[in-house]
């Protein structure tokens, strides 16, 4: 599905020739067209519109620099269409259940499509221009085992890496660039990843440096690479919804124009950012980003005690039912549910940043996600889960194991991803399968006995997802199959309404 929704027909497009029409308030904060692209940022979504063009406009507006963004579409054409249509102008609208807040971004210097002529994209990143590289691309498009880190054998992967033709994958991508900028001299580098991974400075290094090897590339190339490209780690925070028919509603009345691009976003935002950049970055600590040494432990509190939840809340939100979020969130004894998960099983599976508490930094995550103005579909977050259970779920599961304790509620929130890939809602409702690894969990469960302990048996059998740390604790399994068990005869609202 399209993130962009249909366009309402009474307002001037949104660009150039129409910002007279915008309020003044809502207007960019830098002149648009004026900032040279030192950023390339692959991933033009949702989220990079809401969050780190935000950033980089307000760092552009406070300290000047040549820091304008040129945003690359991985596969779709909507985005690129829309925002070249509007002069590289769209607009994000903050949402609380109070007010709503829109303001026209003029970050982008340009925008392109890489699966039409990728080869542009590698020319543009072997330019000595960009300084800068950027990524929201998902966990899937890493081409990563998810349990491993390793890079995956994918025919498409391997002919981007020891082929000649156009690259067709983020890591063939970004090999083919890198070794166009080894050959150009363009100097140096940076590589972020603003994707939930953990560790994802170091994951996007290992992916890099195993695709180089994996290529066979020439070890001068190879040593260029290393000693030219970081790899800063990063934590991004900010909850966007799909764009909906609302949302352009609700700018067109706030710009007295039409935003085929807009975004809506909450108000909150935080972007955590290790400070590692050999050819100059951004002021972003001017627009209120964190510039840091280590990034690691504001990513761990993000995935496990945001993410997580996040998580939590979609699978058994869907179950039950509940099409948001927040109305997932009011289902009786969830709220208390998710704060147990935090207390008892994500804080202690961590150490966090100095002066932060798990416990009160989840219930703040908790009145976000009651902000009823976002609406945050369950399926939405529901989707990919076995690329995002490793990093929310899984690993919390497996430090709370490792310190002899029993991660009950961890269980609980597993057991209910293994109730919702069945495909029903407690109501019998049919629920989609929106994952790389949909066929992959089919046939398990097709092949697998029906019942709670079965399904964890077949399940536990993708070993892409589940290392064997976790599929060898009979622990584990028994408080999977026993909550998998539970739900299965109860449903999820009868269930967490007579939680103790």
């Amino acid at each position: 599905m399209s993130e962009l929704a249909s366009e309402p027909r009474s307002a001037r497009r949104l660009g150039l020739s129409s910002l007279r029409q915008v309020p003044v308030e809502s207007r960019p904060r830098v002149r648009p067209g004026t900032v040279p692209a030192g950023i390339v940022h692959l991933g033009l979504g949702a989220f990079h519109r809401a969050h780190q063009a935000v950033y980089t406009e307000a760092a552009v507006a406070e300290a000047g620099g040549d820091w304008g963004i040129l945003g690359v579409a991985p596969r779709s054409t909507d985005v690129v269409e829309a925002l070249a249509a509007q002069d590289n102008l769209f607009s994000v609208t903050s949402l609380s259940n109070d007010e709503s807040r829109t303001h026209v971004v003029g970050a982008l210097a340009g925008v392109c499509h890489a699966a039409s002529d990728p080869m542009a994209v590698v020319a543009r990143l072997a330019d000595p221009a960009i300084r800068v590289v950027t990524l929201t691309v998902t966990e899937k498009a890493y081409q990563m085992d998810p349990a491993t880190g390793r890079l995956r054998p994918d025919p498409a992967v391997a002919a981007d890496l020891v082929g000649d033709g156009p690259p067709a994958t983020v890591p063939g991508l970004l090999v083919r660039s890198l070794i166009a900028r080894a050959r150009a001299g363009a100097g140096p580098i940076a590589l972020v990843s603003c994707d939930n991974l953990p560790s994802n400075g170091k994951r996007l290094h290992g992916l890099v440096t195993q695709a180089l090897e994996y290529g066979g590339t020439e070890d001068a190339l190879v040593e260029w690479v290393h000693a030219n490209v970081t790899f800063p780690g990063t934590m991004v925070d900010r909850i966007v919804p799909a764009t909906t028919a609302q949302t352009l509603a609700t700018v067109e009345r706030a710009l007295g124009v039409s935003d085929r691009a807009a975004v809506a976003a909450e108000p909150y935002q935080q972007w955590v950012i290790e400070d590692d950049f050999p050819a100059g970055r951004p002021a972003w600590e001017r627009a209120g980003a964190v510039l840091t040494d280590d990034a690691s432990p504001w990513e761990r509190l993000k995935l496990r005690a945001l993410n997580g939840v996040h998580s939590a809340i979609a699978y058994l939100g869907a179950l039950a039912g509940r099409e948001t979020i927040a109305e997932a969130l009011e289902i009786p004894g969830m709220r208390a549910t998710l704060r147990r998960f935090v207390a008892e099983d994500v804080a202690g599976s961590f150490t966090p940043p100095d002066g932060v508490s798990v416990v009160e930094y989840g219930d703040s995550v908790l009145d976000r996600f009651a902000n009823a103005a976002i609406r945050h579909r369950t399926i939405q977050v529901a989707m990919d889960g076995s690329q995002k259970l490793p990093q929310r779920v899984l690993h919390t599961i497996a430090d709370r194991r490792a310190a002899g304790a029993e991660p009950r509620w961890g269980a609980l929130v597993l057991a209910a991803w293994m109730r919702f890939v069945q495909g029903e809602s407690d109501a019998g409702v049919a629920l989609p399968l929106d994952d790389p690894l949909a066929d992959r969990i089919r046939t398990a469960l097709a092949e697998g006995k029906p019942t709670a302990e079965g399904v964890v048996d077949a399940l536990f059998g993708l070993s892409e997802v589940f290392p064997t740390e976790l599929t060898a604790d009979d622990t584990v399994r028994q408080l999977v199959a026993g909550w998998l068990g539970a739900l299965e005869r109860h449903g999820v609202e009868p269930l967490l309404r007579e939680l103790p």
